[in-house]
């Protein structure tokens, strides 16, 4: 593999559209993680730290900030519909950004059976007549239509799911801030005895926190989508610069939030792992149908994530065949700046994800989903290394470009390297975990072989080539 890849210009015009506004940047930013990972999958990490669930937040938060501001930084300075595909290729070679952006686009793909089947489920709940696969059709149908227009129209839908899931976490905060000290009706302040009791605030100790970290941090992939979509907005330097500004800080701010609200308001011991601790502190402070309204918000979270990682998808592949990487007839785009085939290309193998989810959901498709289990720090591993090279180089060339920097660099990038690698390897040490990080290593290395096979034949042909020419 070649060391580093030919200089380029830091930024080069996109073909796409620029319908994206700064709302839609700014709310996907704030929506792009809050989805049924929070709202049900925290009970998972509830029932292993405790109230200690708290920090493990702080922590797999901070990972997930530290990780959103180097992005940022590179995206304000290079705007790209690749995003940290086109970095890593900048900064380490065409194999690095081939191999990030295939990656990163067979995890959006296979999430999104995830996704769909847990929407389709949800709907079937509600309305039973209709099969589960029929709603998976419905859905995967309009998603691609909204794809196909305007980018404007997955903006909207973006703006609006987000703004949903961003109001409920508001008003959970609200309510509960209010169950906590009183001020419902046929309420009492409920003080610190579900944090000091039961085992104490770590009744797992630091050990507890630890798995509650691996239980979370990926619940905060997602964020990476707005550097991708901010290449389509109107002014891509200063929007993503504002998108990742808003977006970090919130986001923390309401995933730890609402897990201190849960923790104190109930003892942890009675959380279920599979069920939303979010239903069970509605019931408690008395909100009716409480299990019904989170099945809606969870439904739009679910529905909101399809969208996104299509929409990702489809301009990752997109960008990847722009640097000669994939087919060239994904380069189609419409009259109204959007890519029509790669949309089509990303749909049509999420579909087949869908299928093997439906079929097989305990074969096929759990070794797909296990493939791409450990995929996201890989690709944040390579942001971060992407970061490191490209930081001093910006600087060199274009320093004006530099609208959002990192903080402590580059003490803090290391750092940020540093307890992904610790992730990983406390990852290899729980038997639950294990399997997603073997499996997402092979493909890891399947992608890499692919890469430097591609990189050999690249370089027999240019010697080729060059006898020829002399």
């Amino acid at each position: 593999m070649r060391d580093a890849a030919p200089p380029t210009p830091l930024t080069e015009p996109e073909p796409l559209s620029h319908g994206l506004k700064q709302r839609h940047l700014t709310m996907l930013g704030l929506g792009g993680v809050i989805g049924a990972g929070l709202f049900v999958g925290s009970g998972a990490g509830i029932a292993v730290a405790g109230p200690g669930i708290v920090l493990s937040y702080l922590i797999a938060g901070a990972l997930a900030m530290l990780v959103m501001r180097m992005l940022g930084e590179m995206s304000a300075a290079m705007p790209a519909s690749g995003a940290f595909s086109v970095h890593a290729e900048r900064a380490l070679g065409r194999w690095a950004g081939f191999s990030v952006g295939w990656l990163y686009w067979f995890l959006l793909v296979v999430v999104l059976a995830v996704e769909a089947t847990g929407a389709a489920r949800i709907a079937h709940g509600w309305v039973p007549g209709v099969p589960q696969w029929g709603w998976v059709l419905l859905f995967m149908v309009v998603f691609t239509l909204a794809n196909l227009a305007a980018v404007k129209n997955f903006g909207e839908f973006e703006f609006w799911f987000a703004a949903l899931k961003v109001g409920a976490i508001v008003l959970f905060l609200g309510l509960g801030t209010l169950a906590i000290v009183g001020w419902l009706p046929d309420t009492d302040p409920v003080g610190l005895a579900n944090l000091t009791g039961q085992g104490g605030f770590l009744p797992n100790g630091w050990s507890g926190v630890i798995s509650g970290v691996l239980a979370v941090v990926f619940a905060f992939g997602g964020l990476e989508v707005v550097t991708i979509a901010a290449a389509e907005s109107e002014d891509p330097a200063r929007n993503v610069a504002r998108a990742v500004r808003s977006a970090v800080w919130r986001i923390l701010l309401f995933y730890v939030g609402s897990m201190l609200v849960i923790v104190t308001l109930l003892p942890w011991t009675s959380m279920v792992p599979g069920e939303s601790p979010y239903v069970a502190v509605l019931d408690a402070i008395g909100v009716p149908g409480a299990g019904q309204i989170m099945n809606v918000v969870v439904f739009v979270a679910l529905l909101s994530a399809l969208n996104a990682n299509l929409y990702g998808s489809s301009r990752m592949v997109f960008s990847l065949a722009e640097r000669g990487e994939a087919p060239q007839g994904l380069l189609k785009v419409s009259a109204g700046g959007v890519p029509r085939r790669a949309v089509l290309a990303s749909v049509a193998f999420g579909f087949v994800s869908v299928l093997l989810n439906l079929k097989w959901p305990d074969s096929v498709f759990l070794y797909m989903l296990n493939a791409v289990g450990a995929v996201l720090l890989f690709v944040w591993a390579l942001i971060a290394v992407s970061q490191l090279r490209l930081r001093p180089r910006i600087e060199r060339e274009a320093p004006e470009t530099l609208t959002l920097r990192m903080w402590g660099f580059p003490w803090l990038t290391w750092t940020a390297l540093a307890a992904m690698g610790a992730v990983l390897v406390l990852m290899l040490t729980d038997d639950g975990a294990r399997p997603q990080v073997l499996w997402s290593a092979g493909a890891t290395a399947l992608v890499l072989l692919v890469a430097w096979l591609r990189e050999i034949r690249a370089s027999r042909e240019a010697r080729t080539s060059a006898t020829k020419r002399n």
